[in-house]
């Protein structure tokens, strides 16, 4: 059996000048600047480039090339640069509109349309735009790629297989995934008139559990032992977690040894190894400062909700981590209470219960930060009743940003 290759040490990024990657974006040294100048009505995105930076360094040191930043978790054009400064080249899409907004900004982009259900006219426009990596986990599906690409040989085609494992906050599994019966079927199937083959799973977002790739890997490798087939390409899909109050995620190192010794014990060492994260890249990179429209008793009414960014705090009852912003120059009371807080919309579905931790004297006017809102903050906003915000500053105590300066070594988990 090979061993996993490790990488060569990899430069150190350079000081660079920051125009293109946050062009037409307000920077600020700290956040209470940001909400004193902006002036703003509505929520206020921040965004923190050298966090994301410090994550997309752990992710590509262990899977090099082939992780695919999954987009939805947030596609600012912000987000998308930053990221392809520290080296990000290949990207998850699911739709035809990211597709298009990725290769307007990134021409030499490696796209992997992962969405198993797609429209003929997308199959058909990603493949005139370059795209050549699709996902199915259906015989119509696949026959909609094979027909809406004139049955070419130059597409790569990935079966995405379900996978029943427990541990992730959203469970995927239902509405995506061939079964065993279906996907042994389906590869054998795809084999002959694919360019490379692969399968992909999804453990779920948010996964709590290093140990659901470990079962997955080894359930997928038993599909494809039972279809007698040989696949070129494995997908790991996304899932991996970021620290919340309530949800206190696993070191990041325990996912990517689990993941690792599946591949060794069953034999895909020779594969391309894929990862898609996107909450575990994001997630930290980005904060959202709401300002409090009315205090009643232990309720507060803010500016974001829901129906904004805020919809995990509200449907998931995720609580968020957050602090009042010092402003005026006075500190706030030591003292903290249990808040119940309500978005800014006339639905009364726009509640986030928490409770959330603030210090018992905030009142209306004042400013609290929702913390580690990068994935599924900015990507999810309505525009419901009126209440949206576009706004987003960039904070960072140096104009120019550093890339991390040392790429630690680690076991690379891409191999072809």
């Amino acid at each position: 059996m090979k061993a996993i290759k490790r990488l060569l040490p990899v430069p150190q990024l350079n000081v660079f000048n920051n125009s293109w990657m946050l062009e037409g974006i307000e920077q600020y040294s700290c956040s209470s600047d940001a909400i004193l100048n902006e002036n703003s009505n509505d929520a206020v995105h921040l965004f923190f480039p050298d966090k994301l930076i410090e994550k997309a360094e752990i992710f590509l040191n262990i899977f090099s090339d082939r992780c695919l930043y999954a987009i939805k978790a947030n596609p600012h054009p912000a987000v998308l640069k930053t990221l392809w400064h520290a080296g990000m080249r290949s990207f998850d899409v699911a739709s035809l509109r990211e597709i298009k907004k990725v290769f307007a900004l990134f021409p030499t982009a490696k796209l992997y349309f992962m969405h198993p259900v797609k429209s003929r006219q997308a199959i058909r426009e990603a493949y005139s735009l370059g795209v050549r990596t699709f996902a199915f986990d259906h015989i119509d599906e696949l026959n909609k790629i094979r027909e809406e690409t004139d049955f070419a040989r130059d597409i790569d085609l990935m079966l995405r297989i379900s996978v029943n494992r427990k541990g992730a906050a959203y469970s995927l599994d239902g509405k995506f995934g061939a079964n065993r019966e279906d996907a042994i079927e389906l590869l054998q199937q795809a084999r002959s008139f694919s360019s490379k083959l692969g399968v992909c799973f999804h453990v779920g977002s948010q996964c709590m559990r290093p140990q659901a790739f470990y079962e997955a890997i080894h359930d997928v490798s038993q599909i494809i032992d039972a279809a007698n087939i040989e696949i070129d390409i494995l997908d790991v899909g996304g899932g991996f977690p970021v620290d919340y109050p309530d949800l206190a995620a696993p070191p990041i190192n325990l996912y990517f040894s689990e993941i690792n010794k599946a591949i060794k014990e069953c034999g895909m060492e020779q594969l391309e190894i894929l990862c898609e994260p996107g909450r575990a890249l994001v997630a930290e990179s980005c904060a959202v400062a709401a300002r409090i429209e009315l205090r009643k008793g232990r309720e507060l009414f803010i500016n974001d909700g829901v129906y904004g960014s805020l919809f995990d705090a509200g449907i998931m009852n995720w609580t968020y981590p957050v602090e009042k912003l010092e402003i005026s120059g006075m500190p706030s009371t030591e003292l903290t209470d249990d808040f119940k807080l309500f978005g800014p919309s006339c639905d009364s579905c726009d509640v986030m219960e928490g409770p959330f931790k603030l210090p018992s004297d905030v009142s209306e006017g004042d400013w609290v930060i929702f913390y580690n809102l990068g994935a599924y903050g900015y990507a999810m906003q309505s525009q419901f009743n009126g209440f949206h915000s576009d706004t987003l500053v960039a904070i960072t105590e140096n104009r120019n940003i550093i890339g991390a300066k040392n790429r630690a070594m680690a076991p690379v988990i891409h191999t072809v």
